[in-house]
């Protein structure tokens, strides 16, 4: 503690921001505001019956209330194991997967092993805040490279390694990208896959949107192509954000390193969700149906989004073509500022996150991420009528300024 009363931080936490979307939160829980801001799962579909089913079976064993290997319990360890093995088409042996507190904890473990303070790290423009996040506590040097509709421009990636650049980390959200939702091509995968064995980087695989997708599946995992690629996924988005389970995937050294740094983190996870998670997970069949039904709603909702906003807007607004996971982006014609507009929007009832919370670089000033998985569909329409009465009261204010 300083003569001032001022706290004493380490020098990490120098620029560090909070999550404008963790910010959101708090105006989303005004039951007056359609929320289009947090990537939250729809609450009418979390399988809360089947998870109190499951708790009560798993809690008959006193081992569920217990402590657990750092790592993750064996049981659900296999079963993901064998699911990331279907995904890539090869084997994956549950001692290459650690269950973790969420994603977020597997990339902030990752972070630690891997990088020093200065270290490069390249990530798409527009980037997943909690990823940037990570990489700047981490004091990392962080280099965008622009996506498109195929996802991560991988010749320019390729073009700044040509130049010299030598990143320790590529970050991606190759499939439904957070914020953008496009997906990565699945020549473009191969591509990264290729560019990080010849220059020896890893590639950061996130992918907790990969199972949602409506009508046709996506490319496989960029880690079908290179053992050079650690994936993270989470049980957040499929089954319930409050078990708190995710899990990293890679070789095992890698997996080794991030389990001794977890102990000093956590020690262990949850016993009794991991094996909720587990039991879920196991039941093929109810587990299938299950993500049909997320689809079928999510892909419903998605329409319900974008019809309502090109009623509301016509060509003033663009939006993305979403083939899958929770969000659309949205750019707005003229020189509307989405920060501006927010606090607007808010007195009209409807929230989103601007385009700038996501910036590295780039100007991202009239873009918008709005989330279509948590309202209904006449919610959802109800919203982009609110956004419109918005956009109009920002822009008569203007006038009169």
């Amino acid at each position: 503690m300083s003569v001032d009363g001022s706290i004493r931080t380490a020098r990490r936490l120098r620029g560090l921001r909070s999550s404008a979307i963790r910010d959101l939160l708090a105006l989303t829980a005004r039951p007056d505001v359609l929320s289009l801001a947090g990537g939250l799962p729809a609450p009418e579909l979390l399988p809360t019956a089947e998870i109190a089913d499951a708790a009560a079976t798993v809690l008959r064993d006193p081992a569920a209330a217990q402590y657990a290997a750092t790592s993750g319990r064996g049981d659900l360890r296999a079963v993901l194991a064998a699911r990331e093995g279907e995904r890539l088409g090869r084997a994956v042996h549950p001692d290459e997967v650690v269950v973790t507190h969420g994603s977020q904890q597997a990339l902030s473990l990752l972070a630690q092993v891997l990088l020093d303070p200065g270290d490069t790290v390249i990530v798409e423009e527009p980037a997943y805040t909690g990823a940037l996040q990570v990489f700047h506590a981490a004091e990392a040097r962080v280099l965008p490279v622009p996506l498109d509709d195929d996802g991560m421009d991988t010749e320019a990636l390729e073009r700044l390694l040509a130049a010299g650049e030598r990143p320790v980390l590529v970050h991606t959200v190759a499939t439904f990208h957070n914020p953008r939702g496009v997906v990565l091509s699945a020549a473009r995968r191969r591509h990264l896959a290729a560019l990080a064995d010849r220059y020896g980087f890893r590639v950061v695989e996130d992918d907790p949107y990969g199972e949602l997708w409506f009508g046709q599946a996506p490319p496989a995992p960029v880690a079908s192509w290179s053992d050079r690629v650690v994936r993270l996924s989470s049980a957040s988005k499929t089954l319930a954000p409050a078990l708190r389970v995710g899990w990293l995937h890679g070789d095992r050294r890698l997996c080794a390193a991030v389990e001794l740094l977890k102990q000093g983190a956590d020690l262990c996870g949850s016993s009794l969700t991991q094996a909720i998670a587990a039991a879920l997970l196991a039941d093929g069949p109810w587990y299938a149906g299950h993500l049909d039904r997320l689809r079928g709603t999510y892909g419903a909702r998605a329409t319900a989004l974008s019809t309502a906003l090109a009623a509301e807007f016509g060509d003033a607004v663009v939006s993305s073509a979403v083939r899958g996971g929770m969000f659309t982006w949205v750019r707005f014609a003229g020189e509307l500022d989405t920060a501006e507009l927010l606090p607007v929007a808010a007195e009209h009832g409807v929230a989103f996150v601007p385009g700038t919370a996501f910036a590295v670089s780039g100007d991202h000033g009239r873009t918008a991420r709005l989330c279509f998985a948590t309202a209904g569909e006449a919610d959802l329409a109800e919203a982009a009528r609110r956004l419109g009465r918005a956009v109009r009261a920002l822009q008569h204010r203007t006038a009169r300024a």
